[in-house]
Parts: C-alpha cells; structure tokens; sequence
C-alpha cells in the first residue's frame, strides 16, 4: 500500500532524528520531500520545526504502519507533554491510498493534513500531482494564509 508520512522534529538534533524515519523507510520510499524549516503551529511558544514527507510503498497494514512509526517516536524518546507541544520526533501518517478510517487511534486521511502548510508544502515538493483525499495539494495551498505558507522555508 502507498502510503504519505509526515515527519517533524524540534528538539535535540532534528536532523538525526528525522533520518532515523528515511533510514527505516529507505528501500520503501517512493519520493521524499527536502527538509523544511517551518514555525510550531498550535502552540507557537516553542522552537521551529523540521519537517520532511516521504512516499512510501508498504507491506503491512495501516495499524502495522503505526506501530513502525511508535517505534521510532519512542526510539527517539517522545514524550507527549503537551498538545502540540515540542517533540523530539513526530511520524504522522497523512494518508494511504484507497483507505479511510474514523478510528480514534488512526484517523485516515489526517484529520488536519489539509489546513497544515509544513505538510501540505513538504508534500508538494515530494510528488508535484499529490492528492489529499481527492483535492490537489495544490489547491489546498492556494487556499491557506499566504504567510504560514511563505514561512515554511527549504532547508535542505
């Protein structure tokens, strides 16, 4: 299954951090966007992110994809403090193709993925037709504050 993950990190080394995520994904990875800087969103008293997605073709199912993800948030130590809040590493899953779901442990797609520019720009940038649920990313950007999105800056 495709599956799209959207990584983020302000705490500690960030970049270590998200290479633990594209190393475990690496002989699945589809496309992988750069990594951003982008400002917190939600609570704003708190460092800038770096945010990345990646693309990647799965065997397993959407839960077995969560765990992989736990894993590696737990691997780096996240403790979830705060709505919001820092965190050393978070692994969302933004959406699999051909799956939806309104279970409270995996809302599919992302409840929030289409209103969040450190996604939906990421996103992009790894594969310039995405989708989210229909509507083209690019479409969603178009329609969200032009400086949330001017904020989300490449970095490499």
């Amino acid at each position: 299954m495709r599956a799209v993950l959207s990584i983020g990190s302000n705490m500690e080394d960030r970049r270590a951090l998200l290479q633990t995520v594209f190393d475990e994904f690496a002989a699945e990875t589809v496309a992988a966007s750069p990594v951003f800087a982008t400002p917190p969103w939600g609570v704003t008293d708190q460092d800038e992110f770096l945010n990345a997605v990646l693309i990647v073709d799965v065997e397993c199912t959407p839960l077995e994809l969560l765990r992989r993800g736990q894993k590696l948030e737990e691997a780096a130590e996240r403790v979830r403090v705060r709505h919001w809040g820092p965190r050393t590493l978070d692994v969302d899953i933004v959406q699999i193709d051909g799956v939806t779901s309104d279970d409270p442990e995996l809302t599919l797609p992302h409840p929030y993925a289409h209103e969040r520019a450190f996604v939906l720009v990421p996103w992009l940038a790894a594969d310039e037709h995405a989708r989210l649920n229909g509507t083209p990313v690019r479409e969603l950007i178009a329609g969200l504050d032009e400086d949330e999105v001017a904020a989300v800056k490449e970095v490499g």
